[in-house]
């Protein structure tokens, strides 16, 4: 074996171990979540009396959402709470027609007696994170709810978090998301599998064990004093809620995620905006990783919440391995002595966990949720088919994560719609995102090396070349069609 074949193999064992890790995660949170499952506390009595009830202040954080502003604001308008102690903000940094939309709902629900403010900045540093943070200087409420604009919270959503917070060392309480659209498309569909997979038992799985866990930016309720003591909203990530979650649990606070507090929200109804939407997640998620590792692995935690917080933290990783796996697999099998280095059987085990992981958790979540498990069958092939094809997209969001802190805050467009005839001069458009002849020329290159691998015999890779060649072109072609059928 020359040198040269001994560092790629060697690389290659590496990338193939850390691709285990992250599949055999999967199948622990769903042990994880079986043997906790009768084992969930309840939230403390709520208050019964509205005159003990605290201030709430509710933030709604948008940018250019003239298509779902109305719907938002109406709907927290709608909130259960005592509307003397209620205030509504709408942080609205638009630079379109928006706040003029805006406006007008605000003024319709002030004459009806709600308590609403239209609070515009003239720039947008620190984009989400600063609006936030601004928005608390101008109201002091003991308790802070955040709702993104795609959401539209039930009116019990206070009085059921709410209930919690009589625990002094909760934080933030987290619901759980659920579907405005679920059935607007095929890619709604296996949207709404991978996140019914994170809530449904990832979320109650790290909770339940005890470990670290994320407020995932919305749809939740934060105490004030924890945000403070945390350090307050920063904006060196692209993931905000992140970030302040973790650093309010490394400050001893406890978050809590309860899965029957539930809020629907509007999935992204084209690749290009679903694409944008992993890039800012996979860039927040590698950043705060780089940010607060350190920090996780000196602080009083036993050694399994360090290592699941790892993980969580650089989930996104997966998607560099399989780029990376994918370029390797040809020169790691074929180069002239690597065969005595890599065992090709070996290679079975790390490929079929990365797969079948993610699979059985998300088939599992939809048990747990009291779904069918047949009928999103049909949509796991579609979500396998993506989640594979974003993989250079992702990849470079991880790379950018390493590169700088901070970034341009990508917004994810809406179009307020649930019915495709809902939607016709609504839309928000985006478009390709230029990474079409990676995507597409690394396609080829899977194809090229699952024919190469069979021609010489060695089909056990083969397979899973085919495999990323079918979704990375799947998603380079996709992201040419706005709307998915």
């Amino acid at each position: 074996m020359t040198a040269l074949t001994s560092i790629a193999v060697g690389f290659y064992v590496v990338l193939l171990l850390a691709m285990l890790a992250y599949g055999g995660n999967c199948l622990l949170l769903v042990w994880i979540h079986r043997r906790t499952a009768h084992q969930r506390p309840k939230p403390p009595a709520a208050v019964a009396e509205d005159a003990a009830l605290p201030a709430i202040l509710v933030q709604l954080p948008i940018y250019n959402e003239k298509n779902v502003v109305e719907r938002l604001l109406e709907a927290c308008a709608a909130l259960d709470w005592p509307s003397d102690r209620l205030h509504i903000q709408l942080l609205d940094d638009s630079t379109d027609d928006t706040p003029a939309v805006a406006a007008s709902v605000v003024q319709r629900l002030v004459d009806r007696g709600h308590q609403v403010s239209h609070i515009r900045r003239d720039h947008r540093r620190g984009y989400k994170a600063g609006a936030l943070a601004h928005g608390m200087t101008l109201n002091h409420a003991p308790y802070v709810a955040i709702f993104d604009a795609d959401f539209v919270p039930p009116a019990n959503f206070l009085r059921h978090a709410m209930a919690w917070m009589n625990d002094q060392n909760v934080a933030a309480v987290q619901g759980r998301w659920t579907h405005l659209n679920r059935e607007w498309s095929g890619l709604t569909r296996a949207q709404a599998l991978a996140i019914d997979g994170h809530f449904g038992v990832e979320q109650t799985a790290r909770c339940a064990a005890g470990w670290l866990m994320n407020f995932n930016g919305t749809g939740g309720i934060w105490r004030r004093d924890a945000i403070a003591d945390a350090g307050g909203w920063t904006a060196d990530t692209l993931t905000e809620d992140l970030d302040l979650s973790y650093r309010a649990q490394l400050r001893g606070w406890r978050l809590v995620y309860d899965p029957d507090l539930t809020c629907p929200a509007e999935l992204p109804t084209t690749l290009a905006a679903f694409k944008a939407q992993q890039r800012r997640w996979a860039t927040g998620s590698m950043q705060t990783a780089i940010k607060l590792l350190p920090r996780i692995w000196r602080a009083d935690l036993p050694l399994g919440a360090r290592l699941q917080a790892t993980l969580h933290l650089t989930h996104y990783a997966i998607h560099a391995l399989i780029a990376a796996t994918a370029l390797l697999s040809v020169p790691c099998v074929l180069l002239p002595g690597a065969a005595a280095g890599v065992s090709l059987w070996s290679l079975l085990l790390p490929f079929a966990l990365a797969m079948s992981g993610p699979t059985i958790l998300y088939l599992y979540a939809q048990r747990a949720l009291g779904q069918s498990v047949r009928r999103p069958m049909r949509d796991l092939g579609l979500l396998t088919l993506v989640g594979i094809g974003i993989a250079v997209s992702n990849a470079g969001a991880v790379w950018r994560a390493v590169r700088q802190r901070g970034g341009v805050f990508e917004r994810t467009p809406k179009l307020g719609v649930i019915r495709h005839g809902d939607a016709v001069a609504r839309r928000y458009r985006s478009g390709p995102d230029g990474l079409v002849l990676l995507e597409g020329g690394l396609a080829l290159y899977c194809l090229a090396a699952a024919v190469a691998l069979i021609w010489t015999g060695v089909w056990v890779v083969a397979p899973f070349m085919l495999l990323d060649a079918v979704g990375l072109a799947f998603v380079a072609v996709g992201g040419h069609t706005e709307i998915w059928r």
